[in-house]
């Protein structure tokens, strides 16, 4: 059928080179994200100061959990998007994209006016104390309005990955984030906006990956061609894209409890410059890993594609592609950031004071690095087939289960130190148990006997 010739690919061409294909446009585009994150805080500790960079990581856990309601949309749907696909089950394909963007608009106006109601109680419970808190307001009150753009790009980007479209989900991150590093340097640079600027710069990257998703889906270029009878809310449909997609949430809620708990940490055991330290490894975080989320990324809609279409040898291929893959740029990774951190730290301040803590604290928050991946593609597994409830657990393990309790217990004893070792343990542990229920799937779900 011609509805269906889109999709079909990722059930007949080899695993490497499928994971490839959809894994590089996947890894260029988070790596073109990052960048914009990473140059964004780069330009805004250079031109505004260290105190500006503490200001949005301060705002970063509030505007990315309301965005993730977006993702875990996305995410959620697309599982559902894929197997049907998987299963030539177009007409549900469509529904389920309708009720994702009815429920994005919904939640994230909602979440949004909220987020705006409760501005001056937020900001200093999420760690925007003392000097950091004028800045972090500028710039939340600003950032807070493209918001639901960004949600709806991050749903909107998940569906094109579930189409087998991973090129236009690149270009879909490409775009706005070349945008917003010219707008940063027009804002903050030259117009000397300050951090009205830098947010101002964030809220147009933001209307601008929603302006090229809108034309995709309206072109050519998609098959999922909607109309005004799919946006109704279907109680099904809703009640599995928020099973599935709650694990997304779940996930980004814990990140936005941790960033609360980290910065309020930190300020009571270091201050801002404990503050700004944790700023610049949360950035490396999101940067250094790019190639490790791409593969992760890329495997998602394989692994539900091939999994709607019962193709179970297929599955088990591209869990351990992936994990090869995955693995062998963690290291790569691993290796740079051991080596360099100091001149990492240099990118983003001249502050003698962040440059001398900040590179101990990255050598500890990346000492397990290779072992991660382990953790993302396990985690992504449950998710892609739809078992809503593994995944779900699988995700809390390390930053709920495992590294909350420990940035609470581990300073008592070692201080800020405590803080910083909390996140090798816990990637250990959480690794440990991710790997053992998924070795327990492949062993159980996917045999040869059950391959079709």
């Amino acid at each position: 059928m011609q509805k269906e010739s889109h999709s079909t690919y990722l059930g007949t061409e080899t695993i490497s080179k499928l994971l490839v294909k959809q894994a590089v446009p996947a890894s260029i585009g988070i790596l073109v994200m990052s960048l914009n994150i990473l140059v964004d805080t780069i330009f805004v500790g250079q031109w505004i100061g260290s105190t500006a960079i503490a200001a949005i990581n301060v705002v970063l856990p509030v505007s990315f959990f309301i965005a993730a309601l977006g993702m875990s949309i996305g995410v959620g749907g697309s599982s559902i998007i894929s197997r049907a696909l998987g299963a030539n089950n177009h007409p549900k394909a469509l529904k389920v994209f309708g009720n994702q963007i009815t429920l994005t608009l919904i939640l994230t106006i909602a979440f949004v006016t909220a987020g705006l109601w409760y501005i001056d109680a937020i900001i200093p419970a999420f760690g925007g104390k003392g000097a950091i808190f004028e800045p972090a307001k500028t710039y939340y009150t600003i950032v807070l309005y493209g918001v639901p753009f960004l949600a709806l790009c991050m749903m909107g980007n998940t569906v094109i990955r579930a189409e087998g479209k991973p090129k236009f989900a690149m270009y879909a991150m490409l775009f706005p984030s070349v945008g917003n590093l010219i707008l940063d340097y027009l804002f903050i640079n030259v117009m000397d906006f300050g951090m009205a600027g830098a947010a101002w710069a964030t809220t147009g990257s933001y209307l601008l990956c929603f302006l090229f998703i809108l034309w995709y889906f309206i072109s050519k270029n998609s098959e999922l061609k909607i109309n005004m009878s799919h946006f109704g809310l279907d109680k099904t449909i809703v009640s599995e894209i928020s099973s599935l997609g709650f694990v997304t949430l779940a996930r980004q809620a814990v990140v936005s409890i941790t960033y609360l708990l980290m910065n309020n940490i930190l300020y009571n055991l270091g201050g801002e410059t404990s503050v700004t330290a944790y700023a610049i490894v949360g950035r490396m975080l999101m940067f250094a890993l790019f190639p490790v989320y791409g593969i992760t990324q890329g495997f998602l809609p394989i692994a539900g594609y091939n999994y709607g279409a019962h193709h179970y040898g297929r599955v088990k291929e591209s869990i351990a592609t992936a994990l090869k893959y995955a693995i062998g740029l963690a290291i790569i990774v691993f290796i740079i950031l051991m080596v360099f951190p100091e001149a990492i730290t240099r990118l983003f301040t001249s502050n003698p004071e962040v440059i001398k803590e900040t590179p101990s604290a990255m050598r500890w928050v990346f000492a397990v690095t290779p072992i991660v991946a382990i953790q993302l593609i396990g985690a992504a597994y449950f998710q892609a087939i739809g078992k809503a409830v593994p995944a779900l657990l699988l995700t809390l393990t390390r930053q709920g289960f495992i590294f909350i309790p420990l940035i609470f217990i581990l300073p008592q004893f070692f201080g800020e130190l405590g803080v910083w070792m909390s996140f090798p343990i816990s990637d250990v542990l959480a690794t440990l148990i991710t790997a053992y229920f998924l070795n327990r799937e492949v062993k159980t779900n996917l045999t040869p006997s059950k391959t079709v």
